[in-house]
């Protein structure tokens, strides 16, 4: 298998997040880096004392700067995941190599703040262990706390977010009551050290590169919130979260940095997150100072790691949406776990513990994470004049800064540092491209969606064996743990069993978390998500549902009952069906399970078809009836036995239509075809009478030559020269071949004229040439044209006008002209016969005889018309190109002209005017058909009695062809 497979799927395929996450989920996730304020207050505190406030002011500046731009952002792209790391890739769309290292070095340093997490966790813990005499392996410690929130991400539930939102929401007001109170302790209380030092110690350039460079891990990471936009129920609000994250950094990052500078100043603390904490909160918090500072460095550790495997999966998925990294990572399950990414996190966070070193890990970290925001800010000012980015110029002057505190910050940290920092995310670059190329199923996304297809959802018909059985297990393990603690905690001191307590209840609260993850909780989605769908086909529902007791009363009902009873659902709670259904009894157990009842609303009848089906309940017995609405079929019923007389009658005209309609086409094949074979021979006399008048002048020049030479031939040539009238022969024979020419010639036009009517060859739509479709048809049609014995020729008048070649069905408008022309030709006649003194004198004497007036006229036709040759009709053509590009063509006629009451009919299949076996009645329909429907144009009959008839063919000039 190879990526092809998965480059086909196009990213369409992808799986889109579910919007899960409520918004104060999201918000809960914004606060991770005010907590982590902790961590990192102590180490600056110790190096800089006062002058650390110097680097705090600046940072936290562009910290909230930062959130103002990933806010704008993120209304921008409103369905990207992962937040910023994700925005710079769009900023640097045009650059993806530099997108790709922004992003991945954000990533790292994310990572690497699990591993610190992992690691200062486990040094608590060990130290409050051992002063109980319980000793325990580092290893344990490590993989315990690293797989501990992968556990409860894999279960893919919501649990980690509502788990992290349960503790962020007292650690954060723990947070902000310290920075308060112990602001506000300094600035009144009898015994403050002062809210100002009396002295100001130096601060180089360098220290502060460096210490600047250190805590931008927490001032630059305040827009987490962003990450879990595209997951977000309402991403407007969680995206408005981060206005409120930026004030929240003044009061954390400067006041409480301000109050551990003011009150931790014992030496002995140097760089202690735990001492230098208690001493800072000791003077207002008293004895309660040392718990709550352990409850905030386990909130700080447990909720930075549920962060870092909520946020981090995010990332790759959208990098991976975004064809920046291999599309395995785009994988995510019916339950919203991204486990390949998820995999890929839980390997880099290996990595960085099996290094070990705290230090370290966060200078290493800190590198990638730096360089990140600077090409983030250099992104800003590429793209400076699209409308979602703010301030660009300050994003140039903060990308300049940036660029000089890595050079002098990153050397202070230490060269080696600085070079594995910038080396680590091209490292995982180039673990992506082995992924990319790699043959192994599971690093092809292919791989993983046949599984989530295939597999199906785990849920537990039983779970109660199940639950009770953890029930006892945890029950007896709590009860042991705490015996076992109680015996300890007798022979240590008070404090250290204190500060075990808020480690161990922590701890056991994401362990009860993750067990009930893999355990209860996905039978309680399970059953959540069925109630909801039921829920929601309930309400959807187009058919009405109700819900009765054994008694038949309306306990539920659905909003499309509404439509059928023409009250409110809630109207109907409380009443017996049968009130609007009146055939059904009183108790539901003798209804049939299938039935129509008849329902009369505003008036009218309407017939519902009722489905019943029992749900037996432990302690009760309920009925679900499904109404259905059958009104509309049993019309259609009705109406179909009424009308089946009248579509056989149908089908039999269609079935005529389609006779005539293969007779046109087999008229068209047989012309084609006489036209073809007279064509062969008529070429071979055409061809052959040049000649033929060669050879016989050649003939006759030698017999003038015999004459002069021989001017007294004998006497039985002389008797035959007289018995040929040999002179007459001469002069004749030119005349003869001159006319066979003629004829010929003739001959070959009326086979082209054939052949131009039939136009086989061009059954498909093309450009054609109108007029000459009308003149075939007139050749055709000319001997009816000519004269008769009894009245002179049909005159036809052409009023041609400037047609360009029209796309149309040559052969079936051809059909056309044949149709309107023989028609024309038809009135022409029957006006000659009507207006014959004969007719007029006979007609009484035939309707006495009993004919039919058709019958007459059949026979006034073929009697002798000698009065009839100074008649004349007349047939006008005339064609025009409107500006519209439509093409009109008029064929009127002088002849009778049409009844209007017969105008309305001339259309219609079968209608005809004309005697029997004289017309069919479907060549006007025909037509109208061809013009109407093949060409999209009308057909029009303008006439009155006594003043001919004229039809009106309008096609456009170009064809729309789908």
């Amino acid at each position: 298998m190879s990526h092809s497979a998965d480059a086909t799927l196009g990213k369409s395929a992808y799986p889109r997040l579910t919007r899960s996450l409520s918004a104060v989920e999201s918000w809960g996730f914004g606060l991770t880096a005010h907590i982590s304020w902790t961590a990192l207050v102590p180490a600056i505190h110790a190096a800089l004392g006062s002058q650390a406030i110097f680097v705090w002011i600046p940072a936290v500046i562009f910290g909230m700067l930062l959130n103002y731009q990933v806010k704008r952002l993120g209304m921008h792209f409103m369905n990207v995941a992962g937040g910023t790391p994700n925005y710079a890739t769009k900023l640097l769309q045009n650059y993806p190599g530099l997108a790709r290292y922004a992003a991945i070095g954000y990533l790292l340093n994310w990572v690497s703040y699990l591993a610190v997490n992992t690691i200062v966790l486990r040094d608590l813990i060990k130290v409050n262990l051992e002063a109980l005499g319980i000793t325990c392996p580092d290893i344990f410690l490590d993989i315990s706390f690293t797989l501990l929130p992968f556990i409860v991400a894999f279960s893919g539930t919501r649990a980690l977010s509502i788990l992290h939102l349960f503790f962020i929401i007292p650690a954060f007001g723990l947070l902000i009551t310290f920075c308060l109170e112990g602001l506000g302790w300094l600035a009144f209380s009898p015994v403050s050290p002062g809210f100002f030092p009396s002295n100001w110690s130096s601060l180089g350039f360098v220290d502060w590169a460096k210490w600047f460079f250190f805590v931008t891990y927490a001032t630059y990471s305040c827009e987490t919130a962003s990450s879990f936009v595209a997951d977000s129920r309402n991403p407007t609000q969680t995206l408005r979260f981060l206005d409120v994250a930026a004030w929240m950094m003044p009061p954390i990052f400067l006041g409480g940095s301000w109050v551990v500078m003011r009150l931790a100043t014992d030496p002995n603390l140097q760089d202690n997150a735990f001492m230098n904490l208690v001493a800072a909160s000791q003077p207002f918090w008293g004895k309660s100072a040392a718990v709550s500072v352990s409850f905030l460095l386990v909130a700080a550790s447990l909720l930075g790691s549920a962060t870092v495997v909520s946020n981090c999966p995010r990332i790759l998925y959208q990098l991976a949406l975004d064809k920046h990294i291999s599309p395995v990572f785009s994988v995510v399950s019916r339950r919203g776990v991204f486990v390949p990414a998820l995999t890929l996190t839980l390997m880099l966070c290996l990595v960085y513990l099996i290094w070990g070193d705290v230090a370290r890990i966060v200078a290493v970290g800190n590198i990638g994470w730096f360089v990140s925001f600077m090409l983030f800010h250099l992104g800003l000012w590429l793209r400076r004049d699209r409308p979602e980015v703010l301030f660009p110029r300050i994003s140039l002057g903060i990308l300049l800064l940036e660029v000089v505190v890595l050079v002098v910050g990153g050397l202070a940290w230490g060269w080696l540092n600085l070079l594995i920092g910038l080396l680590f995310p091209i490292g995982v670059m180039g673990i992506d491209a082995v992924i990319r190329r790699v043959d192994f199923p599971p690093f092809h996304r292919s791989w993983w969606m046949r599984r989530y297809r295939t597999r199906p959802v785990v849920i537990i018909k039983d779970s109660v064996i199940l639950q009770v059985i953890i029930l006892i297990f945890l029950l007896c393990s709590a009860v042991g743990v705490g015996w076992l603690f109680g015996v300890k905690l007798d022979k240590v001191g008070t404090a250290a069993g204190e500060n075990l307590f808020v480690v161990l209840l922590m701890s056991v609260a994401f362990v009860g978390v993750a067990i009930a993850c893999w355990t209860s909780l996905p039978q309680v989605v399970a059953i959540a998500e069925a109630r909801e769908a039921a829920e929601h086909l309930f309400t959807v529902a187009q058919d009405g549902i109700l819900v009765v007791d054994d008694r038949g009363i309306i306990q539920q009902a659905n909003p499309a009952t509404e439509s059928f009873f023409g009250v409110n659902p809630s109207e109907l709670l409380g009443n017996h069906l049968n009130k609007w259904l009146p055939a059904l009894v009183y108790y539901p157990d003798q209804w049939t399970k299938r039935s129509e009842q008849a329902l009369l609303r505003n008036g009218k009848n309407r017939t519902l078809e009722v489905s019943i089906s029992d749900r037996p309940h432990q302690d009760f017995q309920e009925y679900v009836v499904i109404l259905h609405d059958i009104t509309q079929r049993k019309q259609a019923e009705e109406i179909l036995r009424h009308s089946e007389a009248e579509l056989r009658q149908q089908a039999k005209q269609l079935a005529s239509q389609l006779v005539q309609s293969e007779k046109m086409s087999s008229l068209g094949q047989l012309v084609a075809g006489v036209a073809h074979e007279i064509n062969n021979p008529v070429n071979f006399i055409y061809g052959n009478i040049t000649f033929a008048n060669q050879y016989i002048e050649d003939l006759l020049n030698l017999l003038q030559l015999y004459q002069q030479n021989y001017p007294n031939p004998v006497t039985e040539i002389q008797e035959e020269i007289e018995a040929l009238d040999l002179n007459f022969l001469i002069a004749d024979l030119s005349k003869l071949l001159s006319s066979m020419t003629v004829g010929a010639e003739r001959i070959m036009e009326i086979v082209l004229s054939l052949r131009n009517f039939s136009r086989l060859d061009e059954a498909e739509m093309k450009a054609v040439n109108i007029h000459e479709g009308i003149d075939s048809t007139l050749m055709i049609l000319q001997h009816r044209l000519n004269s008769k014995s009894d009245y002179l020729a049909i005159e036809v008048i052409k009023e041609y006008g400037d047609l360009p070649l029209v796309e149309c069905y040559a052969g079936q408008l051809n059909q056309v002209f044949m149709n309107l022309l023989a028609n024309a030709i038809d009135a022409i006649e029957e006006s000659l016969v009507i207006s014959h003194p004969s007719f007029v004198q006979d007609k009484d004497r035939g309707l006495s005889e009993g004919l039919l007036p058709s019958e007459l006229l059949i026979r006034e036709m073929h009697k002798g018309r000698e009065q009839m040759t100074n008649d004349r009709g007349k047939i006008r053509i005339h064609t025009k190109l409107t500006s519209e590009k439509q093409v009109v063509i008029c064929i009127a006629d002088n002849g009778l002209g049409i009844p209007e009451n017969v105008q309305q009919q001339l259309f219609e299949p079968f209608f005809t005017t004309k005697p029997v076996g004289k017309g069919t009645g479907l060549g006007l329909s025909i037509s109208y058909q061809i013009i109407t429907q093949k060409h999209q144009g009308k057909l029009q009959c303008i006439s009155a009695p006594g003043q001919g008839t004229e039809f009106v063919i309008i096609i456009p000039l170009n064809q729309q062809t789908t």
